[in-house]
């Protein structure tokens, strides 16, 4: 049974995940609402790929409780993922299939109902039309990355993960990229965008979600970013507000609202 509408996408509560003697992460919690676009930030190695492996069901968190469109990823995995969609920064194709092959699959698996004119539409979108007989194995980096996109699109997800999404793509599917990733949020799809392109954070997403270490720093509306970075007020970019968010500066208490842990979170 499906949630109501305005039920969240994706509920993560107190999410750790150990590698033997490594604490990867520790204490990622945070909400994402149908027309969420969560910008998830941070240094390398902070966790941030973990953290959407975890949520994927791709590895099983130490701790914690995930839930996607209301169903619990580790108590019910099929259900969880029919509701999600992950494209990884180097997304893994099947080589020996064409492109019409990978969108045959994903409509087969998710047993997507019209996946055909579904699919004609994002190839269309994306530029893949003529490459639809193409192989996987030929195509250049921007183009996998493509298709990977409308492989995740096609089942209509309720809660998106996109990890370094523009990687490859030319100006043209750059644009593409995000204004599909409005149009769907606006449908009621939410996103959790990973990136180290703070430009296109700033411009795209509604909600920001900072990582150090793996401990969570901030967790809220990109409207009060500045407010708890202390950048309010100034002509301060987010890179600005990353730096001092990243570099040890405090970040303001007032800037975290209900749900969103200060920097002493996940300790």
């Amino acid at each position: 049974m499906h949630p109501e509408p305005s039920a969240a996408a994706a509920v993560i509560r107190g999410l750790h995940k150990n590698y033997e003697t490594t604490l990867a992460v520790r204490g990622i919690d945070f909400e994402a609402r149908p027309g969420d676009i969560i910008g998830l930030v941070g240094p390398n190695g902070a966790g941030k790929t973990t953290t959407m492996r975890c949520i994927a069901g791709i590895i099983n968190p130490t701790h914690g409780r995930i839930e996607v469109a209301g169903h619990d990823v580790i108590a019910e995995p099929v259900k969880a993922k029919s509701c999600l969609a992950y494209v990884p920064d180097d997304p893994k194709l099947f080589d020996a299939l064409t492109v019409w092959e990978h969108l045959s699959f994903v409509g087969s698996a998710y047993r997507v109902h019209d996946w055909q004119a579904k699919a004609e539409a994002l190839l269309t979108r994306f530029q893949l039309t003529e490459k639809r007989k193409a192989l996987a194995g030929e195509l250049s980096r921007g183009m996998r990355q493509k298709v990977a996109i409308v492989c995740a699109y096609l089942h209509a997800p309720k809660f998106v993960m996109l990890d370094e999404p523009l990687t490859g793509l030319d100006p043209r599917g750059i644009r593409e990229m995000k204004d599909s990733v409005r149009e769907l949020a606006q449908a009621g799809a939410a996103f959790l965008i990973s990136s180290h392109l703070l430009a296109l954070v700033e411009d795209l997403c509604t909600s920001l979600l900072i990582v150090v270490k793996g401990k969570q720093l901030f967790f809220g509306p990109m409207s009060r970013a500045r407010e708890a970075f202390g950048t309010e007020g100034t002509d301060a970019s987010l890179e600005d507000g990353f730096s001092r968010a990243t570099e040890g500066a405090e970040i303001a208490p007032a800037g975290a609202p209900q749900g969103a842990p200060g920097p002493e979170a996940g300790a």
